[in-house]
């Protein structure tokens, strides 16, 4: 029996898959309030006979659900998230990144499996051994500035092609969050220690400027000394996101099998797909006959195709 642990760190039970559910009245509500409240102060635009709204519900949505559909709330965190876009130009720096090193930088982050929970968000896993001290190194010869480029390169890449594209394999269902493995095996105390601020850094800007794109937070083959890193890892989370996150034991696989089908976990955590970290995703079936094979680089999936930048 697995123990239970104090409110200060995170859930150590089973994980079960939670169906998004469709947008209630009141929460319409607060979706057409913050929509008047966005383009009254020039941050929204909505759709006309030619163009496309400037944020899609889901977008907006998110952003709500960050702040409890405080509409207020959500505007100051939609608005500092606008002024982040233009500081870093971010819509530029997407469309302008190299194809090559956008591709060579998901060895340091998650990456997708190209396969789907039970409810049809993307499934993706974060080795941290994979991120050996060879690899460590050549992380950290990069400027923090390009450093924190890739972060945003590899985000927007998430937001514009993954969660679109699973978004219209689910319809009509949105997708607009992942479920992350967060694989621990192997990892010294020293690794940890040394990745903290890479880490820190990758946390906190999504919790800022990428809001609810985190469901579910599976982590695996936690050390004896998790509790002791959790206690200064937490903070980089909002509470809202900590209580996504759970601690499975030696054995994942009946857990993750509650969220996610055999045939799409990885052979590492109990399941049937012979995926590894360092490998391309795997894309399923049905992901193959809407793309094909997985684009590299910049790309967007926008009303049903990829669109290459």
């Amino acid at each position: 029996m697995q123990d239970t642990l104090t409110l200060d760190t995170p859930k150590k039970e089973s994980v079960a898959a939670t169906i998004p559910t469709p947008v209630s009245d009141d929460q319409g509500q607060s979706l057409e309030a913050f929509k008047a409240k966005l383009r009254n102060a020039g941050l929204y635009q909505p759709a006309s006979d030619d163009t496309a709204a400037s944020h899609d519900d889901i977008t907006l949505l998110r952003f709500l659900r960050a702040r409890r559909y405080d509409v207020d709330k959500a505007q100051k965190q939609f608005s500092d998230t606008e002024a982040w876009r233009k500081q870093h130009n971010v819509d530029e720096l997407f469309r302008t990144f190299d194809v090559n090193e956008m591709e060579s930088a998901r060895r340091f982050y998650p990456r997708w499996t190209g396969r789907r929970d039970k409810t049809g968000l993307p499934v993706y896993v974060y080795r941290l051994a994979s991120l050996d001290a060879p690899l460590r190194k050549e992380l950290e010869s990069a400027p923090p500035e390009r450093r924190y480029q890739r972060i945003i390169a590899l985000y927007e890449a998430m937001t514009r092609f993954v969660l679109p594209l699973c978004s219209h394999l689910a319809a009509p269902t949105p997708v607009s969050s992942v479920t992350t493995i967060i694989d621990l095996e192997q990892v010294s105390l020293s690794a940890m220690w040394s990745l903290r601020n890479h880490l820190q850094v990758a946390s906190t800007m999504a919790t800022a400027n990428y809001p609810e794109t985190l469901s579910t937070i599976a982590i695996v083959n936690s050390p004896s000394f998790f509790p002791t890193i959790w206690n200064w890892i937490k903070t980089w989370f909002d509470e809202g996101t900590r209580n996504k996150i759970h601690i499975l034991g030696k054995d994942p696989g009946p857990t993750l099998g509650s969220l996610i089908d055999e045939k799409d976990i990885p052979q590492s955590y109990g399941g049937k797909l012979p995926w590894k970290f360092e490998d391309d995703p795997d894309l399923d079936d049905v992901i193959k006959e809407v793309v094909g094979k997985m684009p590299k680089g910049p790309v967007l999936f926008v009303d049903g195709s990829t669109v290459k930048l």
